[in-house]
């Protein structure tokens, strides 16, 4: 029996780690995460590329500048007022706030400095504007059943 290989229509589980262009590690998982290969799923189009005719056990490094992961960082997304203005419960940093435009459009901004007196929210993505190393390692490969190729499986979030 031949090995298995990354391949359209495959269940493929990885683990891995993202990394900035300073050498952080900004996220990394050890458990298995899976998605549908050449399906339905949330893979940057250049990690599954990357992937594309691997074994199990196989690693690759896929370095994504912004305008190819999460974007530019906008600073037009990113508002700071007086913390008395701020319910208690978003006085921490991480606090999910979700706000609505005058067009009834909801974000998602997150508290990402507080002071003294002053808090600020951030509706960019965590990542947005950095250069991402993503190192991913196959851990299993599978056949994708019908339902699978059509709906994908629990999709990775690579943040």
């Amino acid at each position: 029996m031949s090995e298995p290989v990354v391949s359209k229509h495959k269940v493929i589980a990885i683990i891995y780690s993202i990394v900035d262009q300073s050498g952080a590690i900004l996220e990394q998982s050890d458990i298995p995460l899976y998605y549908v290969h050449g399906g339905p799923n949330e893979m940057f189009k250049q990690a599954e590329a990357g992937l594309e005719g691997r074994h199990i056990g196989d690693t690759v490094e896929v370095v994504l500048t912004p305008e190819q992961a999460f974007g530019p960082h906008d600073p037009n997304l990113t508002f700071t007022d007086e913390i008395n203005n701020v319910p208690p419960e978003f006085r921490r940093v991480g606090a999910e706030v979700q706000m609505q435009n005058d067009h009834g459009e909801t974000r998602s901004f997150f508290v990402s400095k507080i002071d003294e007196e002053k808090l600020t929210v951030d509706g960019n993505h965590p990542f947005a504007g950095k250069t991402l190393t993503y190192s991913l390692t196959v851990a299993d490969i599978r056949d994708a059943t019908e339902e699978e190729k059509l709906n994908g499986v629990a999709p990775p979030v690579l943040h």
